[in-house]
């Protein structure tokens, strides 16, 4: 007997020996599958069973087994696969169900299989994604009842040419390869009629591609593909092209004529010409492709993505790292994010890691005026440096007004944020996109600040103006530093009409506000003369003295102090001129009031405050589906229109004004409870953080402890300002407060969980704690029926899409559809819980979970769900702490440091 054998018989043995201790049943499923891939030691559990007799594995059709164990194992469990199951119709043995430090799926340890494979006569599906093979097993080209076969995620740089051998094939994926060509022979897989390339180094097809006849879908996505071959035009049952992100300059004209073609994908090549059936047909997609130019895009940097030598990159949403090499490469992220290496921007290789995480006030820097209009990306390794420009393209929500504001890019640094030079790019009349070149990676946000001038004052002096205001004017005289030093202002304008609704004065006005900073000492060694606009109808000439106010304001503080009688103001027909040693906060006013220092904080309040409602929706088909949103009052109309034809409830909140970037949260009252355990959930209470022009919407679940069988509960939810207290206080005393900035309470609004007709009815309330849809632990994080509930309420129209994921097939998906015919809901709802009944108590449910919402572009589900998972982690370390049954942490390690925002 070989060592391969002879490890093979010890596996057997221990896991004989540890059954006989009793670790529980083997997880044979009922019927015909048998599933190792989500328990640890799948390899031992499966020899186990080859060594008993009778062989309990004679009526297993399907197998599904990790790769991520030892090599040696690997290979001799495998070998005894093809004398034990006889029957087997699909092998799965897939890595991937293992992720590294920051959440990439880790490959498994299959590099090769036994030959002894080949004699699986009835082996007609094959996965071997996610591992490290670098040629095809010869085992795999005698399989000849195969159909499917999935290479995905591996490292092969060719196909053999035998790969024509497999008569049966109807379905081949080979993407995130390393294939820089193709065999010949692949045209002769005439049954072939899905094939998925995407992802390689292909620089050519092979012309013989014409000869797949059956052929329905192809993919030759994100290659480096130049031309593509006639014979292209002779697939007539061809109904799905995908041959974005390539280098592609024209396609066959015959593309035109397939008659079964029904999309159609060109997007980020090189076209300048295409034939005109293709250019004015609607299931082409030509974005992002220079038709028409007789040369490259002049706004386009040199060694951008049309750069036809650069190595392109287009990430998947299970993907959050990717190399980059000293030949510089072009890289687009899942979530829309682009960057652009330069040839020699770096000298050895590096591995980038990159994570979105949702703003909140410890991460997101903003100015008083500033607004955020994106989400918050980290860039991994921190304070890598280039050696040439790096570019980076950031998506943003197009801000509602841009007049005397800027877009800029900010990065941090040592914890100090700063803004980058930024040029706007549009490429569509919605879809805008912030470029800049980063010194370092770090985090980045897109932000809208009034737009900034800044020079570099020399001891010689000099003059600094503002773009947006051209009488605002800065003099610096010779000698006012010693060594040069960077100034900025900023300009602010006040519409009068709201001024003078605050103050009841019709003729009060006010200048624009004058932001000044420096680097530095903090004081001039010469006065600087600073010059602003009067106010609207007011001239120098025919003004009243005794009516004009200079204010200042020295931050951090927000109080507003009057320095008129301790400067000389100077004026002019239409400007005012004083002198100043240190730089702060300036503006003036025209008013008859005597004291404005509490006016002028008013009003600044004013220039920051947005005017928002509240909505409480509920579902109609489920009354404990409540959805919350703040929106600007001016969409509140729209977003109704839009979403009553599936939610009703009372009218919006009065119109209530918030800062940008301020916390406020929700809390149910009057026998209604949330029914979830989410990270933004304190104590019952759901935490916001308003940013203008984001989303600021949640779903949750409510329930009750009431008795609804014999009436209906009217309850409310209302919404407090600030951070979640330990206490809220009493609705009586909260309802008594009037509305206002400084003011706790904000609204109230009813809800209302009708009565239930029977005691059968359906209550989602009333078994929240089976133990059956738990999944996960307490040490690793696990999902209740109420996070399920919350999963289930987002997935939408992509539920079928997440099942096949979670392994469904696809007639349980036809089943379900006809179950609950018109009720999209139940079909979410029966779908999930019905697998988490399947998973209970099993290993790896979780992760198989995510993996799922990954890989059906449901990120922002997939990343609730670990948001979900590291809060119980972090509660269950707390605990164990709190009893004493662990040391504690003196470094603080398991729990989340101030630095690092919860992503939910």
């Amino acid at each position: 007997m070989d060592a391969a054998l002879e490890e093979a018989a010890a596996a057997a043995e221990d896991a004989a020996e540890t059954t006989e201790a009793g670790p529980g049943p083997l997880p044979l499923l009922p019927g015909t599958q048998l599933n190792l891939d989500l328990y640890p030691g799948g390899c031992r559990r499966l020899l186990h069973l080859c060594a008993q007799r009778p062989l309990p594995l004679r009526q297993v059709e399907f197998l599904r087994l990790s790769t991520h164990e030892d090599p040696g194992l690997l290979e001799a469990t495998l070998a005894q696969v093809p004398w034990s199951l006889l029957h087997l119709r699909s092998l799965v043995l897939k890595g991937g169900q293992h992720r590294g430090p920051l959440g990439a799926c880790l490959r498994g340890a299959l590099t090769t299989l036994p030959t002894g494979l080949s004699g699986l006569a009835h082996l007609a599906h094959l996965d071997l994604s996610f591992n490290k093979l670098e040629t095809l097993p010869a085992c795999v080209l005698q399989l000849h009842s195969l159909g499917a076969l999935l290479l995905s995620h591996n490292c092969l740089s060719e196909l053999p040419e035998a790969l024509g051998a497999l008569p049966t094939l109807t379905f081949l994926t080979v993407t995130h390869n390393c294939l820089q060509r193709l065999p010949t022979a692949l045209g002769s897989l005439s049954m072939l009629q899905r094939l998925d390339l995407s992802e390689n180094l292909l620089d050519a097809v092979p012309p013989e591609i014409g000869g797949l006849s059956s052929l329905q879908e192809l993919n030759l996505a994100s290659n480096q593909l130049r031309s593509l071959p006639a014979s292209l035009a002779g697939l007539r049952s061809l109904r799905l092209l995908v041959l974005h992100s390539n280098l592609l300059t024209s396609v066959p004209a015959g593309l035109a004529h397939l008659p079964m073609l029904m999309h159609l994908d060109l997007r980020d090549n090189q076209l300048r010409d295409l034939p005109p059936e293709l250019l004015d047909a609607p299931f082409v997609r030509l974005q992002g492709n220079p038709l028409g130019e007789t040369s490259p895009d002049s706004r386009t940097p040199p060694g951008t993505p049309q750069d036809p030598e650069m190595p392109r990159l287009f990430l998947t949403s299970d993907l959050d790292s990717f190399p980059v090499t000293p030949h510089g490469c072009s890289v687009t992220l899942a979530c829309g994010v682009r960057l652009q290496f330069p040839a020699g921007a770096i000298t050895t290789p590096v591995t980038i890691h990159y994570r979105l995480w949702l703003p909140e006030p410890g991460l997101v820097s903003l100015g008083p005026h500033d607004l955020l209009l994106s989400r918050v990306l980290e860039l991994q390794p921190h304070g890598l440096a280039f050696q040439q420009d790096v570019s980076l393209w950031l998506l943003f929500v197009p801000p509602r007004a841009r007049r005397c504001r800027e877009v800029v890019v900010r990065t941090r640094s040592d914890r100090v944020w700063s803004d980058l030079e930024t040029h706007v790019e549009e490429e569509a009349p919605k879809r805008l996109w912030a470029r800049c070149h980063v010194p370092h990676f770090s985090w980045f946000l897109v932000a809208l600040r009034p737009v900034s001038n800044a020079c570099l004052v020399p001891p010689e002096g000099t003059l600094l103006c503002s773009s947006g205001h051209p009488g605002v004017k800065v003099t610096f005289p010779p000698g006012a530093t010693e060594e040069p030093r960077h100034v900025s202002m900023q300009v602010v304008h006040m519409a009068g009409r709201e001024l003078r609704a605050l103050l009841g004065e019709p003729e009060a006005a006010v200048s624009p506000l004058l932001c000044l900073s420096q680097s530095g000492p903090p004081v001039f060694l010469q006065p600087v003369t600073v010059q602003l606009p009067l106010p609207p109808g007011v001239t120098g000439f025919s003004v009243d003295r005794s009516r004009l106010h200079l204010l200042h304001r020295a931050p951090p503080t927000a109080t507003w102090d009057d320095i008129t009688a301790q400067v000389a103001l100077e004026l002019t027909h239409l400007y005012a001129r004083f002198q100043v040693t240190h730089f702060s906060w300036y503006w003036l006013w025209y008013t008859t009031k005597s004291c404005v220092e509490g006016l002028a904080r008013k009003a600044w309040e004013r220039l920051r405050l947005h005017r928002v409602n509240l909505i409480a929706l509920q579902r109609r088909r489920d009354p404990e589906q409540v959805l919350l949103q703040c929106l600007p009052r001016n969409k509140v109309d729209a977003t109704l229109r839009r979403l009553l034809e599936r939610y009703r409830g009372p009218e919006p909140s009065d119109t209530v004004e918030m800062f940008e970037g301020e916390k406020f949260f929700a809390a149910f009252e009057r026998g209604i409870d949330v029914d979830a355990d989410r990270p933004d959930c304190v104590d019952g209470r759901i935490c916001f953080v308003f940013y203008s022009h984001l989303k600021n919407v949640k779903e949750v679940y409510v329930s009750t402890t009431l008795d609804r069988e014999a009436q209906a509960v009217r309850g409310q939810v209302s919404f407090y300002r600030g951070s979640v207290p330990a206490e809220v206080p009493p609705e009586a005393a909260a309802a008594r407060q009037k509305k206002g900035i400084d003011a706790l309470w904000i609204a109230t609004l009813p809800i209302k969980l009708p009565r239930l007709r029977g005691a059968g009815e359906h209550r989602r309330g009333a078994g929240l704690s089976l133990a059956p849809l738990n999944l996960g632990n307490a040490e690793t994080g696990f999902l209740t029926q109420s996070n399920l509930l919350s999963v289930a309420g987002r997935l939408g129209p992509d539920w079928p899409t997440v099942a096949l994921h979670l392994g469904l097939p696809y007639r349980a998906l036809q089943r379900i559809r006809h179950e609950f015919r018109d009720d999209l809901d139940g079909q979410i709802r029966h779908m999930l819980f019905s697998w988490a009944e399947r998973q209970a108590g099993q290993p790896g449910a979780v992760e198989l979970l995510v993996k799922a919402l990954e890989q059906s572009d449901r990120q922002d589900v997939a990343e609730e769900v670990r948001a979900v998972l590291e809060l119980g982690r972090h509660k269950y370390q707390d605990s164990i702490r709190r009893t004493g049954l662990a040391p504690e942490d003196p470094a603080g390690a398991s729990t989340l440091q101030p630095s690092q925002p919860v992503q939910a």
